[in-house]
């Protein structure tokens, strides 16, 4: 009986120190990217950039992969070209 107790014990104690190390490393990792973040070693986020809505087919686009002609928006030269469905 006492060396079952003693194995059961072992065993215990052995996950109980493989749990502690785990937390610990996985800690360490999180402030290794923490200090990156703060270094800039990430790039910044991209600025938010409203959509457009082409007068041909509607869909959406960014802003800036737009066509403005005439006053209207258009996802293409196509489009602009055959005018507003």
């Amino acid at each position: 009986m006492g060396k079952l107790l003693f194995w059961v014990v072992l065993i215990i104690a052995v996950l109980f120190v493989a749990r502690v190390a785990a937390r610990m490393a996985a800690a360490r990792q999180a402030g290794e990217q923490g200090g990156q973040k703060a270094r800039g070693k990430t790039p910044p986020p991209k600025p938010l950039e409203s959509m457009v809505r082409c007068a041909h087919c509607g869909i959406h686009l960014p802003r800036s992969e737009a066509l403005l002609q005439d006053g209207k928006i258009w996802c293409s030269e196509d489009h602009a070209k055959r005018g507003a469905a």
